[in-house]
């Protein structure tokens, strides 16, 4: 008998959740105002809103954290950190910050200013604040195939050559900073840009003198699918794979509560050492001096522990295998979800879901509120209330793609846990036919409008 598959640790310490009921739930959703971001934790049962600072730390990052050096200048847990994404990442320079819109921050501020442009593939919500905030402009270049949910594409998340192109051609080279290729990319659904599309783009970049920035919060994942689905990686060690992926961008950014397993921390690395200066300087303005930058020592520690064991095999295995999972439960149900699956997350089509909701009244936030009140279970809408508006003409924005997300949380989550899941949004979609109410919005901020975004139904 062929033995099954089985996950790469144990459980060593639990949580207690409380079972709350449809009646309870109806008042807290009613009184968060509609937003799930405005729920207590102990008003939900399975929590999916953000694999982002989530996940259950290593017994060995655990006791990495009882080692950290808390001096304020030139702490050995600095060091240990700097060691770790050299040998991850190849990238000598490195700056750490409190999180990845920090590293966000502090990098743009260094390179971009108002009237760029910045094109890559769907950048995430952060990413395409931080720009829109500067006055510039980000330009969506990813692959068609990305917005057809149904289309089996192993590498959705590539950046489209032609679109890339047009963008440096039409565009003078002092208004275009950077290419953005996000890593994988969440946007999209969570999908992997391929090791041949990293290099083109390289190429592409060098041809117009352009530098190449990775946001590479999930890039272990990424490399995950690069061995597993592009020919000639099968028999390369993810470590390697993740060496060549870096060989193609010039600075990155790390949202480091993502594949470092971290509850929070991220970091800038780069090849440039001018770059690295400038940034300094925004780094010690906005986070801490450069050898901390918003961490403590602890919270270094944990990230450089947390480095090495997300880019291991097994556990790499062990949690794309879970997020499929829930996945196939769905599908076999009907349920629409990108195809194939992502590495972080399911996304649920909405559009394909409830088709009889109007755009105007939030269709991915109205199958996620359907999902909360079903079963407790908290995920999160990417759609139009996290386009914002358009900062030109005040006007909502509509992305091809209307999705709920539902994000696994690494090391926290059972089999038993996704069964759950997926019954509590097939039971949905099996009333989808009976959901006639939409939202609409009530209070909103004039940007990232979707963390604090007050609505209501009619």
């Amino acid at each position: 008998m062929k033995l099954p598959f089985s996950e790469s640790y144990k459980i060593k310490m639990v949580e207690p959740l409380y079972r709350s009921t449809y009646r309870e739930r109806e008042q807290w959703i009613r009184d968060a105002r509609y937003n799930l971001f405005n729920l207590r934790s102990n008003q939900v049962f399975i929590d999916l809103l953000t694999d982002s600072g989530t996940g259950a730390m290593s017994d060995r990052q655990w006791a990495a954290l009882m080692l950290g050096d808390e001096s304020y200048a030139g702490s050995s847990s600095y060091y240990k950190l700097k060691d770790a994404i050299r040998e991850i990442t190849g990238f000598p320079y490195f700056l750490p910050t409190h999180q990845g819109r920090a590293a966000e921050n502090v990098l743009f501020s260094a390179m971009i200013k108002e009237g760029d442009m910045v094109p890559g593939n769907s950048h995430f919500d952060t990413t395409k604040g931080h720009i829109e905030y500067r006055r510039a402009k980000a330009i969506d270049c990813t692959i068609d195939e990305a917005f057809d949910t149904t289309l089996n594409h192993p590498f959705k998340g590539n950046v489209d050559l032609k679109k890339l192109e047009k963008v440096l051609k039409e565009n003078a080279r002092d208004k275009i900073p950077m290419i953005i290729v996000t890593i994988t990319c969440n946007s999209s659904g969570g999908q992997p840009v391929s090791m041949k599309n990293l290099r083109d783009v390289r190429k592409m970049a060098d041809k117009y003198e352009i530098p190449v920035m990775f946001d590479s919060a999930r890039f272990a994942e990424n490399a995950y699918f690069i061995k597993t689905r592009e020919k000639g990686f099968a028999d390369i060690s993810i470590r390697e794979i993740v060496l060549q992926m870096f060989k193609n961008a010039d600075v990155m950014t790390m949202s480091s509560k993502k594949d470092a397993i971290v509850n929070m921390g991220g970091f800038i690395a780069m090849n440039n050492k001018e770059l690295f200066d400038r940034a300094s300087i925004f780094n010690i303005l906005f986070e801490g001096f450069i050898s901390y930058g918003g961490m403590s020592g602890r919270d270094m520690n944990a990230l450089a522990q947390g480095l090495y064991e997300g880019t291991e095999f097994d556990y790499l295995e062990t949690r794309i295998n879970q997020v499929a999972y829930l996945g196939k439960r769905l599908k076999d149900h009907g349920v629409p979800v990108q195809y194939p699956f992502g590495g972080h997350a399911i996304f649920v089509d909405a559009k394909r879901f409830l088709p009889q909701i109007p755009r105007e009244e939030f269709i991915a936030q109205t199958l996620a509120i359907e999902l909360y009140l079903e079963g407790g279970v908290r995920g999160v809408e990417i759609g139009t209330l996290l386009a914002d508006r358009d900062p030109e003409t005040g006007e909502n924005r509509y992305p091809e793609l209307e999705m709920l997300r539902l994000t696994i949380p690494r090391r926290v989550y059972t089999r038993d846990h996704m069964d759950y899941v997926a019954a509590a949004l097939n039971n949905v979609f099996d009333r989808r036919q009976d959901i006639h109410k939409g939202l609409k919005i009530v209070k909103e901020a004039p940007i990232l409008r979707h963390f604090t975004v007050e609505l209501e139904r009619d």
